[in-house]
């Protein structure tokens, strides 16, 4: 990312007496949202049916202290997932963000929690992003009460009705149809909202895909279709999945933007641009040019089919959190000290989450029964041991 203005009026450093001081008593303009400091994207926007997002894009030292923090925080908890999947304490299947971390913070800082976000499996940042605990999340991971889906979703399944976080979905593109049907709503109730449905360049090819993207355009749903293109769908490379891997011109008639999404400041800009578009026009296609450090999942190790030296190459080249880190220390924000700071307050902040969620009970069994059908049909257990059944349909 490029700096192309700095505005007069930031203020001078701040000397700090300790560690851990200069984390609780962060410099005074650490949280100015007044100051403007304007920032260029890493590359252009590259276009599809509509005129591309200017590159220049204004931010505050509040947002840029906020995406390093959040980021950070993100990062942590995914690293820790990892070993807690060693550990066997989470079990299942279990998909890391680490990498793609500045899709979700860019998008959130685009929209408000009552424009709707529905993804796939790799949830569990996009959960923390629409205002979620790290407790609900390590609770969810290692099937607790305490977690968001009461320890019944796993990591696939993290939820949260109250910011418009319609989930974690463990089927290939089956929730690029749902989120058409988020838009339908919206449009129906006559709302000023949006719905971003997201999904990996794996799902590009699903057949409904396509035909709920027609639909959207038909109707002209306030529809996002947001493509996390990582480039491997599970271990299999964009171009031996899809003859064509321009995944923001798929929708041929929809307009697309392909994005960078390394670039926390890109993705805001997109998404700003999209909300307004579809509002007005229709669904549109943001292609996020993204990348994970992991494995598809814990049972891929991530090396069989890319090397080492591309995995390394991005995180030295590309990486989200180093991108906003510069920034920082470019406009003299905080001191290389004082992010080192925010990044062992996270490592401490996830581990007395996950200390917190061992202790949160395993669900009753009972609750096998619970939120499968509408309340008061279904499938009931009863009896002194709970072993007796009794069912009512509608």
């Amino acid at each position: 990312m490029a700096l192309t203005r700095r505005i007069s009026g930031l203020l001078p450093p701040v000397s700090t007496a300790s560690s851990s001081s200069s984390f609780l008593h962060r410099r005074a303009f650490s949280t100015d949202d007044t100051t403007t400091i304007t920032v260029e994207t890493s590359v252009p926007f590259t276009s599809h049916n509509c005129e591309p997002p200017s590159r220049s894009i204004d931010t505050t030292p509040k947002e840029l202290m906020k995406f390093f923090t959040d980021m950070a925080l993100m990062r942590r908890m995914e690293i820790a997932a990892d070993s807690l999947y060693k550990s066997k304490l989470i079990r299942g299947f279990c998909h890391l963000y680490d990498g793609q971390e500045a899709v979700s913070i860019g998008m959130e800082a685009a929209i408000t929690k009552k424009d709707c976000i529905i993804t796939a499996y790799r949830d569990h940042c996009l959960f923390l992003g629409r205002g979620g605990t790290l407790l609900e999340s390590f609770a969810e991971l290692m099937g607790r009460q305490a977690g968001c889906s009461n320890g019944k979703g796993g990591s696939m399944h993290f939820y949260k009705k109250d910011a418009c976080f319609f989930g974690g979905h463990g089927i290939v593109g089956a929730q690029v149809p749902l989120g058409c049907g988020l838009a339908f709503a919206q449009k129906y109730r006559k709302e000023d909202h949006v719905t971003f449905a997201m999904y990996g360049d794996g799902a590009a090819n699903q057949g409904q895909l396509f035909e709920a993207l027609n639909m959207a355009a038909l109707w002209d749903l306030p529809a996002i279709l947001v493509c996390e293109n990582n480039h491997y769908g599970m271990g299999t490379a964009e171009w031996r999945a899809a003859k064509s891997p321009a995944y923001y011109k798929r929708g041929d008639y929809v307009p697309g933007l392909k994005v960078d999404g390394m670039d926390a400041f890109a993705v805001k800009q997109a998404c700003k641009f999209a909300k307004e578009h579809v509002l007005k026009n229709g669904p549109i296609i943001l292609e996020m040019d993204t990348y994970r450090y992991h494995g598809h999942s814990m049972s891929d190790p991530g090396s069989t089919y890319r090397t080492r030296d591309e995995i390394s190459g991005v995180r030295q080249e590309r990486d989200p959190i180093e991108r906003i880190r510069k920034l920082i220390l470019a406009h003299d924000l905080a001191t290389e000290k004082e992010l080192k700071d925010i990044e062992k307050q996270a490592r401490k902040e996830v581990d007395e989450a996950i200390a917190q969620a061992k202790e949160s009970p395993m669900p009753d069994e009972p609750e096998l029964f619970t939120n499968v059908y509408r309340k008061g049909y279904g499938v009931e257990s009863f009896g002194t041991d709970r072993k007796e059944v009794r069912a009512a349909l509608p």
